[in-house]
């Protein structure tokens, strides 16, 4: 389905998609730093406390590309606001809660609002702002706002919690989310009804959602429960399976949940690659910078929010950076830029990872790999959104965000596997030595993978003209090269920091 004109107030309807950008991406953090609270006082063990996170990450991992496909077939602002009414229900459920399964399935239930909410929120920007100067501006402003819930996040889940407990940090989502999903209803023009019937795909639907759930519940749980646990077998077992069929299922059928055709628009098949390479590197640098700053340097709850201010600055300026570059230079050139500025710096902040480094070390680092990940995170959007037609808006946002999902997945796993490997008998002094060591060892191996991601960024053919438009039939119209600011899609904000819940594990192996 398509939207009406563009909406009367376009400044409002911007301010309300911002909002829920920074509603998303503040949901990120805010939970991380009261989970150690939340086992306390729910009785969770070591392990069943991991769910608390896990569980956000599963569901919101396997619904990604349902979420794209229900935006392009039921209209995008209805499944926007009925993301946001499931954030604000499942937030009031999880803040009520008083048992570690009420909790989780709380969580679970905002994972699938957050699998609506953010493909439903880029098809939006995506429709309601014609491609050019216009649509990169309001990208720009989502993208700042985004990489601004990440810092409020941290802050405000420290100051909720200590102030009023951790129910707080669920119940201030319920009047925001509900706040922004009234005012939709009157900013946001409704939806128009679509031209032609299609269908929802649901053996499509069924089996890639079932498959992609089950794949990141093997990637999760396995650093855990052991990869060769016949849980994690199982998973990665039953996953391959259904995206097999899956892969059939789309290959023969008639309006398929994820056209095949999308995959030979080069733009975006790089950008969906782009997106996997970028959380699998830049996505898990924060989750290493809280280990440093809480586990290593015993930076309260408090203190390392602030710490996050100097990353979090310097990703909103890169998103601001990356919409001009797109501009001035093309998608290509501006891709490769971020991945490389991502090397420079992520490699300086590697000398920050010691005992006896003080906060200072980092900065420089923290600055020029935030300002690079902002750059590489508009420029990955704009290719991820180039030839897509707009009635596929949505499944090609969904295509993207899932390879996001599994890049954040996948990359943590490995990275935290390296990092801890050195770090098992210790305890006191040479333990947090030892994790500061393998940190660093983690973060010159992101640095690499970055490397990887600016010669992927190289497959995107090259700027210098007008980027054919789609045809209303959903192919990729002619010339899929990224072109300058008369074509730039889709950009976005500051890639979400890592699951901080595997923090508590390290910091409960020894002082």
């Amino acid at each position: 389905m398509s939207m009406t004109d563009g909406p009367r107030r376009p400044g409002l309807a911007l301010a309300l998609l911002a909002l829920a950008q920074l509603i998303f991406s503040l949901d990120l953090n805010i939970v991380y730093v009261a989970l150690p609270e939340i086992g306390d006082d729910l009785g969770f063990t070591a392990q069943s406390q991991q769910w608390v996170i896990h569980a956000y990450v599963v569901f919101a991992g396997g619904f990604l590309l349902l979420g794209g496909r229900a935006a392009d077939l039921l209209g995008r602002r209805r499944v926007f606001v009925a993301a946001l009414a499931v954030y604000a229900a499942s937030s009031l459920a999880g803040g009520l809660a008083t048992a570690p399964g009420v909790i989780i399935a709380a969580r679970a239930v905002q994972g699938l609002g957050g699998a609506l909410l953010l493909p439903s929120t880029l098809s939006l920007i995506g429709t309601l702002f014609e491609e050019g100067p216009r649509r990169n501006r309001a990208l720009a402003v989502w993208g700042g706002a985004g990489a601004s819930g990440l810092t409020v996040g941290a802050l405000l889940g420290g100051v909720l919690t200590q102030a009023y407990g951790w129910p707080a940090v669920f119940f201030v989502n319920v009047p925001l989310a509900a706040g922004v999903a009234v005012a939709a209803l009157a900013v946001i023009p409704k939806d128009r009804r679509a031209e032609e019937r299609r269908r929802f795909d649901l053996p499509g639907a069924l089996t890639v959602t079932g498959g992609v759930t089950l794949l990141v519940f093997g990637l999760v749980q396995g650093p855990e429960a052991g990869w060769s646990s016949a849980a994690v077998v199982a998973a990665f077992v039953l996953a391959a399976v259904l995206l097999g069929v899956f892969a059939a299922v789309e290959a023969r059928g008639r309006d398929p949940l994820m056209p095949p055709r999308l995959l030979r628009n080069r733009s975006l098949a790089v950008g969906v690659a782009s997106t996997f390479v970028y959380m699998a590197t830049f996505g898990a640098l924060p989750y290493f910078l809280t280990v440093l700053f809480q586990n290593v340097h015993r930076f309260s709850a408090l203190e390392t929010g602030l710490a996050f201010l100097v990353p979090s600055a310097a990703i909103a300026a890169g998103t601001q950076i990356g919409g001009r570059m797109a501009g001035a230079l093309g998608t290509r050139r501006t891709l490769v830029v971020g991945f490389v500025g991502g090397v420079a710096g992520t490699a300086a902040l590697a000398a920050g990872f010691a005992l006896d480094a003080a906060f200072l070390t980092t900065v420089p680092g923290l600055v020029v790999s935030g300002v690079g990940q902002g750059i590489a995170w508009t420029a990955m959007w704009i290719a991820a959104s180039t030839g897509v037609a707009p009635r596929e808006q949505g499944v090609a946002n969904g295509m993207a965000s899932t390879a996001l999902n599994l890049g954040n997945a996948i990359g943590l796993a490995v990275l935290t596997a390296v990092a801890n490997a050195g770090t098992g008998g210790l305890s006191g002094v040479p333990l947090r030595a030892a994790v500061a060591d393998g940190g660093r060892t983690a973060v010159l191996l992101a640095t690499a993978g970055m490397a990887v991601g600016a010669f992927v960024a190289l497959a995107l053919p090259r700027s210098g003209g007008r980027v054919g438009r789609a045809d209303h039939s959903g192919g990729a119209g002619r010339g899929e090269g990224a072109g300058r600011s008369g074509d730039a899609g889709r950009s976005g904000g500051a890639g979400r920091f890592g699951r901080g819940g595997r923090v508590g594990r390290v910091g409960r192996s020894g002082g």
